[in-house]
């Protein structure tokens, strides 16, 4: 699933330095299969061309009122009448000056007043021209119009000052795009998952751990947050960044993910026991780092926690998904392992199909039987288990009630 695929969005680039991220979200949306139409204000031209533009969306990139190219002459009307949104990234302090007070003086204006779709802006100046009370009022008066404001970021500007104005990255923008066309099917809802494996230290350098990249989890706390969820994940040792709109809680061992989400989970609505949580610890590490011998060395091993199994026993538990990767069995081993420790639904798959990789081949396992799920990217399959997960905690809910 793609919230984006098949979608037109006319992209408006007006003045300013931040342009350049402007020609990366071009990118991102084009590879998801948007149909994006540039506009190209005076002042965005002096930043980046036209040229960069079409090459990028494949399409003709427009700035002039009066271009000829449109056969009726009214590219301020055809443009927007078949889009699913006006973006405008970056909006300028001049640019949304206008828009809050329905000017109409040229192609991009004009575009904006004439339409009849949503309108969103990624604001991008000096942070003083940001901070300045005509802009906060004109800000005020956009949003009260129902205009979709994302940003601004805080950091170091290209003047050098340091502050809020920096118009949002290109792939955060994205995601706020993929939120705003999204089902909200976990709106409202609180989501803790955790992901990655965890490191469970025999000295200060040596540990034992599971092979988990931890893309999985983070896919899927991506896709909660696409959905509306409200969501906080529980990562184990993992370089992956963090998903914007996402609250990571960063761990290591097995007792310290079973502490950190104890922490969390009151009032959750959903768990989802993404992370390959080692199964045995050393039962002490040593202070210092062992040195190398010619010696047989021996370890006494203790379980871990169950953490799942005891997010799933508690009396005000959550919905609970847990995931099992086996080598074999699969059927056997994950509706086992659903039925064995109480919970909703699992999530299965065969190592040798998915893990590392980008993408994977699962099947949804609940109380109406298995639910295979075609070969996909991670993050598509993310958005399938979502899905899937959102009808039956839908079910779940009516039946409490």
């Amino acid at each position: 699933m793609n919230v984006l695929q098949g979608r037109k969005i006319v992209l408006i680039v007006s003045g300013g330095v931040a342009a350049y991220k402007s020609a990366e979200l071009v990118r991102l949306l084009v590879k998801a299969g948007v149909d994006v139409h540039v506009v190209l204000t005076a002042a965005g031209a002096r930043f980046v061309t036209a040229v960069t533009f079409q090459a990028l969306s494949g399409n003709a990139v427009w700035s002039d009122l009066w271009d000829p190219r449109m056969p009726n002459n009214m590219a301020h009307i055809d443009l927007t009448r078949d889009a699913d949104a006006i973006m405008i990234a970056p909006a300028s302090a001049d640019l949304l000056a206008k828009l809050a007070n329905g000017l109409a003086d040229d192609l991009t204006t004009t575009l904006c007043l004439a339409r009849d779709c949503p309108l969103i802006v990624a604001p991008a100046m000096n942070r003083q021209m940001w901070e300045h009370p005509a802009t906060m009022r004109n800000m005020r008066v956009l949003r009260d119009d129902g205009v979709t404001v994302l940003g601004p970021d805080s950091g170091e500007q290209a003047c050098g000052e340091v502050g809020l104005g920096r118009m949002l990255e290109a792939e955060h923008l994205f995601l706020r795009l993929e939120v705003f066309f999204g089902p909200k099917t976990l709106a409202g809802r609180k989501v803790v998952l955790t992901a990655g494996p965890t490191f469970e230290a025999i000295d200060p350098v040596r540990g034992i751990t599971n092979s988990s990249s931890g893309k999985m989890g983070y896919a899927l706390a991506r896709a909660c947050v696409i959905a509306g969820a409200e969501v906080v994940l529980v990562s184990g040792p993992t370089a992956l960044p963090v998903p914007d709109g996402v609250c990571r809680l960063s761990v290591a061992s097995a007792l310290e993910m079973r502490e950190a989400v104890a922490s969390v989970v009151d009032g959750a609505d959903v768990f989802i026991g993404v992370a390959a949580v080692a199964d045995y610890r050393p039962d002490r590490s040593a202070e210092h780092k062992i040195k190398k011998s010619g010696e047989a060395m021996q370890l006494t091993l203790v379980p871990n926690p169950d953490i799942l199994a005891e997010v799933a026993a508690r009396p005000d538990a959550p919905f609970c998904v847990g995931f099992a990767a086996e080598s074999r069995d699969l059927d056997h081993y994950a509706e086992g392992k659903r039925k064995n420790k109480g919970l909703d639904m699992v999530v299965g798959n065969l190592v040798r199909e998915g893990l590392g990789l980008d993408d994977n081949l699962v099947v949804l396992y609940d109380r109406g039987g298995r639910h295979p799920l075609p070969r996909a990217t991670k993050a598509e399959l993310a958005h399938g288990i979502v899905a899937h997960l959102a009808g039956l905690l839908n079910a779940h809910s009516l039946t409490r009630s």
